[in-house]
């Protein structure tokens, strides 16, 4: 049997699962694909519409369409006005165990306390034993709204 070795998402503080108004999780393990194509998709905002349908309005960073640390990018999706997204983490996967990593921040905050939420939004993508890839993609969400 193989030794565990699957990679966790790294989160701030304020948004650690478990302590935050909500959390998401979605993981995916398929035969025949690398984390390097998976990336490929990921990484570059201005190929989600094409495998993604509820997602518009996407405005890439300044510094063109593949994300990385410290750019800022928008979208909509949910039926949730443009949110602005500070890229918090961008590492390209390579050889094991260092997973592909891609995680942003948004805060929508229409300046009611009430309706403000703050989100940390994070991916994984590794390569596993066997030839298969894991995707994992989770957010966690503070305030409200998310509570609801």
């Amino acid at each position: 049997m193989a030794n565990p070795t699957q990679s966790a998402i790294i989160w701030p503080e304020e948004f650690l699962p478990g302590t935050t108004d909500n959390f998401v999780t979605n993981e995916v393990i398929v035969k025949g694909l690398k984390a390097s194509q998976i990336w490929a998709l990921l990484s570059d905002c201005s190929k989600w519409e094409s495998y993604y349908n509820n997602i518009s309005d996407i405005t890439p960073p300044a510094s063109g369409p593949t994300l990385k640390k410290g750019d800022v990018f928008k979208f909509s999706t949910f039926g949730f006005p443009i949110l602005t997204c500070p890229v918090q983490e961008s590492v390209q996967p390579s050889t094991s165990p260092h997973p592909g990593r891609l995680a942003w921040s948004a805060t929508l905050d229409t300046g009611t306390p009430d309706e403000k939420v703050s989100v940390y939004h994070a991916w994984l993508v590794e390569d596993l034993e066997g030839g298969r890839v894991r995707v994992l993609t989770q957010e966690s969400q503070v305030g409200k709204p998310a509570a609801e």
